[in-house]
């Protein structure tokens, strides 16, 4: 039976977390690129991560293939392809602030998955992640289902982190889902929030459940200003969760950034939707349905704003990269 090919690209922390744990989970073979270091041209981060990380089978007891370089065309025939590539975020700095960096980063990255990989499913992690996300849907064409933002998967493990916190019980009883976009608008729902079953505003004061939603909300900020660039642990720990429920086809509910039009309300034209964050079955396909559900009155305003958030950083991107503009294939 054939291995699954995972090509991560971007061989930074993200990146080489997310390349450890797809070997150790033994989801398939790896491919880590990343592009030279201008200042030390001697240096092969990515061939020396991958061999760095070979030597851990033996000790792992992992067998998969790990591949370090430069050349997109090691890319061939991935099946699944993570995008971290990007400048990181740092103190003071929003995931807005990263647009006009990081567009032209992801662009480049886009066109060439389009070449050599057209037939892979994309995760992007790369931030402002609601943007990038869109810019790659745009550049590669490919239809919708194949393209997905991490987001969700690691804003609720923080929100059941800081959950778990306060109740003093083990994060794995705790359900909880949010929508919208990533970062400081984002919708966590206490509503729908629960502990193996029990509501948790039957287990946590009003006050407490917001605590742990608005920490949640600026969670990757406090990782940055405590050490001074983004989290990495908990955002691969987030996309091999991804990774492995479209690997093995296992049809897992994972909030992820998908493609939206008329969604929790969203009003798109037909065929140039957005992704938000949104509850999404995972499998083999992608994205291959979006859960919705009633909202009440309070979680719709926080979720308007969130896409109001969302459309206003598209157009942002828009006119760093007027090209965007031109319809894309909405096909699920």
């Amino acid at each position: 039976m054939r291995r699954a090919k995972i090509s991560v690209i971007g061989a930074g922390n993200i990146g080489g977390e997310c390349a450890r744990s797809i070997a150790m989970k033994e989801l398939g073979d790896v491919v880590l690129l990343d592009i030279p270091n201008k200042d030390k041209p001697e240096l092969h981060m990515p061939k020396g991560k991958a061999l760095d990380l070979a030597c851990c089978g033996p000790v792992e007891k992992f067998d998969a293939k790990l591949t370090g370089t430069f050349d997109y065309s090691d890319i061939k025939d991935s099946d699944v392809i993570v995008v971290t590539a990007g400048v990181p975020r740092k103190p003071g700095q929003s995931r807005d602030d990263l647009v006009a960096i990081n567009a032209g980063i992801v662009k480049n990255v886009a066109e060439n998955i389009k070449k050599y990989a057209p037939n892979a499913i994309v995760i992007v992690v790369s931030n402002p992640l609601d943007a990038m996300v869109y810019v790659m849907w745009k550049v590669t064409g490919f239809p919708a289902h194949r393209i997905i933002g991490q987001a969700g998967a690691l804003d609720v493990a923080r929100y059941k982190t800081f959950l778990a916190f306060e109740l003093g019980c083990s994060v794995e009883d705790i359900q909880g889902i949010l929508l919208g976009g990533h970062g400081d608008d984002m919708v966590p729902l206490p509503r729908l929030t629960s502990v193996n079953g029990i509501p948790v505003s039957d287990l946590l004061p009003a006050e407490k459940i917001q605590a742990c939603v608005d920490r949640a909300k600026v969670g990757g900020g406090e990782i940055v200003k405590l050490m001074g660039t983004s989290a990495w642990y908990a955002p691969s720990a987030g996309t091999i969760e991804m990774v492995e429920a479209i690997v093995r086809d296992k049809k897992r509910v994972i909030a992820s950034a998908a493609y939206c039009e008329s969604e929790f309300g969203i009003s798109c034209p037909a065929g140039d939707g957005m992704f938000v964050g949104v509850p999404c079955v995972l499998g083999s396909r992608g994205v291959e349905k979006v859960i919705t559900f009633n909202m009440n009155a309070d979680e719709k305003k926080s979720m308007d704003e969130s896409v109001s958030h969302v459309r206003d950083l598209i157009g942002i991107t828009k006119k760093l990269l007027p090209e965007l503009s031109a319809p894309g294939n909405a096909t699920r």
